[in-house]
């Protein structure tokens, strides 16, 4: 069991992982890309350097690597807690005392019709958090990589049957489908429609799936994600935090993007700071 793991290996990540390496304790990154950074193509606007996006970042990697900090390119899947932190990857399970959510902003919703208006009456982003809700019943899944495969999993064990719903990408592996009511639908999606709740998923060849719940997982679990899946505050798609970088989780901090503020590496490298510092303080 490592003392911390933090999960995004960007700014605010790796710069908390500087400190608690330096403190002497055991520290896990787990990160499957540097985020918005991978997209910048110069930085002129950050103290003492000018370059890529990637480059700094690979700049800071190398220096956390340097002084001895784990990092694994792995894709995290869930957390959970029951006197401990459980992180839940694409390779494997991990343990901690503590965790940073450092994976940058939460993704944009799919433009879908209907998405937005449904969220809360059958739209969920949480399959461990909701899932108990539709036992029993028709759900779907809407995504195509391994997140969506993970949360259909999830499903699969409390629901009747789950669908999912790749919107046209079929990169879909199916070969990783493991329980026999869980199908893929490649169809691209028109809107979802119901009447005070969700009813159906439509399909622009004009076909429809009756169902009671959309799970939406699109791309990769980002921090608001695993922050509501351990019941942390969120306000806005931003996680709350106090002056400390500490949830309402004990054990459970968060910087950079996902806690909001002025996006900047600057901001993000400095809330990793405070994270590390006071993370140090917790374990000790």
């Amino acid at each position: 069991m490592y003392d911390v793991i933090i999960i995004g290996k960007g700014p605010a990540g790796i710069s908390a992982s500087l400190y608690i390496k330096r403190a002497n304790l055991s520290v896990l990154v787990i990160g499957k890309d540097i985020g918005a950074l991978e997209k910048a193509k110069i930085i002129e606007n950050y103290y003492g350097i000018t370059a890529t996006g990637k480059e700094i970042a690979q700049i800071g990697i190398k220096q956390a690597i340097s002084i001895g900090v784990l990092i694994k390119n792995e894709e995290v899947f869930s957390i959970s807690y029951d006197d401990k932190f459980e992180i839940e990857t694409n390779q494997g399970k991990y343990q901690s005392k503590a965790v940073l959510l450092a994976t940058g902003a939460n993704r944009i919703s799919p433009k879908i019709k209907g998405i937005k208006e449904f969220e809360g009456k059958g739209i969920s982003y949480c399959a461990i958090c909701d899932g108990f809700l539709y036992r029993g019943q028709d759900v779907a899944v809407l995504g195509s990589g391994e997140y969506a495969f993970h949360e259909a999993q999830e499903l699969s064990n409390i629901v009747k049957s789950v669908t999912i719903l790749t919107n046209g990408n079929r990169n879909t592996k199916t070969e990783k489908l493991q329980n026999s009511n869980i199908t893929i639908n490649n169809n691209l999606i028109k809107e979802l429609e119901g009447d005070n709740i969700i009813r159906k998923v439509k399909f622009t060849d004009n076909t429809e799936l009756p169902i009671k719940g959309v799970f939406v997982a699109e791309g990769v679990a980002t921090s608001i994600d695993f922050a509501r899946k351990l019941g942390a505050k969120i306000d806005q798609n931003k996680i709350i935090v106090n002056s400390k970088m500490e949830t309402n989780i004990p054990g459970l901090y968060a910087a950079g993007d996902c806690i909001g503020g002025l996006l900047q590496i600057s901001t993000a490298v400095a809330e990793g700071a405070i994270a590390g510092t006071e993370i140090i303080k917790f374990i000790r």
